[in-house]
């Protein structure tokens, strides 16, 4: 879970008096967050909650924001995935860095609701393995099955993109940093921040951390 996030006051329905909790609010608002490496804890919170909000309410949208440096791939994958089944279209917001399986998850968002902010740095590369150490024959396996696992995520992102699958093959040979504009011009997200201050300075509307602005894009 994110550090510095403020308690706020909120009312358990069935209390009588107003408890201060720590994220629930902004759960109840249907924001999450995913400020810390994916692994299974963080990746197992998410899951489950964009599960229970989708059986509380399946039309209302779900917001995660992300300032990640990626993490287990098979942990990206459960997130991605389960933003693909809910009922609610799924904001991905990008508000520091989105590196590896984290840009995979930014990526995940619905079409025309995946969102960089100015200064958010995206990054992408193949996947890695930790179990260089081991046996031949066990390295033999595990390298079969990265490439088993490198030709999906690619894949997806061709699907997602819409770019040729030799063009994202090659993208991830090395580690390619992007700002948000670049990831836009790539298709990893679809609108840039300062696009949504503008809009939102030009029609003097509500704030732009109001989540019924995102709603209008």
């Amino acid at each position: 879970m994110p550090v510095g996030v403020p308690k706020v006051p909120f009312r358990i329905p069935g209390d009588e008096e107003a408890t201060w909790v720590d994220l629930n609010r902004l759960y109840r608002e249907r924001t999450l967050f995913l400020g810390q490496e994916v692994r299974c804890e963080i990746t197992n919170n998410i899951t489950g909650l964009m599960v229970y909000l989708s059986i509380e309410d399946g039309i209302s949208d779900l917001f995660l924001f992300i300032n990640s440096p990626g993490g287990w791939i098979m942990s990206g994958m459960a997130i991605f995935d389960t933003m693909s089944t809910v009922t609610p279209d799924v904001y991905t917001i990008c508000i520091g860095i989105a590196a590896s399986m984290a840009s995979f998850i930014l990526l995940g968002g619905e079409p025309t609701k995946r969102i960089a902010f100015p200064h958010a740095r995206i990054m992408l590369h193949q996947p890695a393995s930790a179990y260089y150490r081991t046996r031949t024959g066990e390295f033999v396996l595990e390298a079969e099955e990265l490439t088993k696992v490198r030709e999906m995520i690619t894949r997806v992102y061709v699907l997602r993109t819409g770019k040729s699958f030799w063009v994202i093959s090659e993208d991830m040979e090395r580690d390619v940093f992007m700002s948000a504009t670049e990831a836009k011009d790539h298709r990893i997200v679809d609108i840039v921040g300062d696009e949504m201050i503008e809009e939102n300075r030009f029609n003097e509307t509500e704030p732009v951390w109001d989540p019924e602005l995102f709603k209008n894009w």
